[in-house]
Formats: C-alpha cells, sequence, structure tokens
C-alpha cells in the first residue's frame, strides 16, 4: 500500500495535516537522551523525514539508519537524503520493524513516526526496538491519537472519515489507502494505555507528550542502565 502511495506521500501529508507533520516531528529532538554523537535508528522511515529533520535540527547527532520495507519510499528517502546533503550521515536500507537487522544495543536513540500502529505485534515490536538500544538509550515513537475534549474529538473525528479520505482518496489515486488510516488510528491504544504496553516490553521513565490538543502524541521511554 505504502509503495502505491510513495509518489503523493509527502505532498499529501503536508496538505492533509495542514503543515503540522513537520512540526510535529521537529518536536522530537527535545526528547533525545543525553550525550555526544548519538547513533540514531529510523524505523519505518519511510521517506526519510524524520531522520532527515532529526540531523538538520541536532549536531549530536552522529550517524542515522533508516529501516522500511516499502522500496519506493526507500527510494525517495535516498532522493531527499542527497537533495539535503546528508548522505554522510544518513543510510536507509531495506528492513522489518519487527526484526530488526541489527545487534543488540547498537543504537543510542530509536524513532518510529505514524508506524507502530502498522506492527502485526505492536508488544512483540516494542520488546524489539528495546533490544536494539543501549542501556540508557531512548526510544520515541510519534502517533496519532484522540483529543481528549470532546468538542475536539468531534471535529476531528469528521474530518478524518470523511474529509481526509476524499482528498487523500483524489489525489494519490487510492481511495483505500487513506480509508486505512482513520481505521487504525480509531482503534490503537493511545495515551496511558500505549504508555502501559511500553513499560511491559521494558522501557523505565515512559512519558507522553501531547500534541496539537492531542491529535498526536510524542511517548518516550528508556532502556534500562544494566
Amino acid at each position: 500500500m505504502f509503495d502505491r502511495i510513495a509518489g503523493r506521500y509527502d505532498l499529501l501529508n503536508r496538505m492533509l495535516s495542514f503543515g503540522r507533520d513537520q512540526v510535529w516531528r521537529k518536536r522530537l529532538v527535545r526528547y533525545l537522551p543525553p550525550g555526544e554523537k548519538l547513533r540514531l535508528l529510523d524505523l519505518a522511515t519511510g521517506t526519510g523525514d524524520v531522520a532527515i529533520t532529526l540531523c538538520d535540527s541536532s549536531d549530536r547527532i552522529e550517524s542515522a539508519v533508516g529501516i522500511d520495507m516499502a522500496e519506493k519510499m526507500l527510494n525517495k528517502a535516498k532522493e531527499k537524503i542527497a537533495s539535503h546533503g546528508r548522505g554522510d550521515r544518513i543510510q536507509v536500507r531495506t528492513g522489518n520493524a519487527m526484526a530488526i537487522p541489527f545487534d543488540d544495543c547498537s543504537f543510542d536513540v530509536s524513532t518510529i513516526a505514524f508506524g507502530v500502529r502498522n506492527l502485526s505485534d505492536v508488544p512483540a515490536g516494542l520488546r524489539e526496538m528495546y533490544r536494539v538500544l543501549r542501556p540508557g538509550g531512548r526510544m520515541l515513537i510519534l502517533e496519532f491519537s484522540l483529543p481528549p475534549d470532546r468538542v475536539v474529538r468531534a471535529g476531528y473525528l469528521l474530518y478524518f472519515r470523511h474529509i481526509l479520505p476524499a482528498i487523500g482518496g483524489i489525489i494519490s489515486g487510492d481511495r483505500q489507502a487513506y480509508r486505512y488510516l482513520n481505521r487504525t488510528v480509531e482503534t490503537f491504544p493511545y495515551g496511558q494505555e500505549f504508555c502501559d504496553l511500553m513499560e511491559k516490553a521494558g522501557f523505565k521513565d515512559v512519558k507522553k507528550h501531547r500534541l496539537t490538543f492531542g491529535i498526536a502524541t510524542i511517548y518516550e521511554g528508556t532502556k534500562a542502565q544494566s
């Protein structure tokens, strides 16, 4: 599905979120772990937005690797990385977040933006993310959520269920892809329920940071020191 919409993916992200997706990604830099020469792993990297944004925003990231299963999305990522002049710091490769192709304790920080709800087994995926972090390393997850305010939520769901799928379908030529979005968001655990899943996977000091009235949330968790 993501390969089918790769050509219009970035355009639609900007349009349908009114540019908020870029603001949300930039917020991730606030929650990077302390230290220099950080090694970053970006899961479900898509067109590379998170890795590029973080490397543009922080000189503390020495290297970044993005993995994704969608080859056409990765081709877009490679083009963007080159245009940003980040080929020396960012690499992308085919990979599955459910079976991360790296050794234990390989990274200081791992990210996944709008991808964790697509995992076939979220608890197992979180344990895999925990595995590849060094002790003291940090996991940052950016994902859609539902606003707690009833009025805001009602307006949001109207847009999410009806307007967004219609516009996304027309521009991308793939209506099913944008109907999939709201269905997965509305059924996915968020807030404290998702924090509980992170804690069960082993993460400590789990926190949630609501963005734009709770439309999206950044979750952070740390791997315990051994």
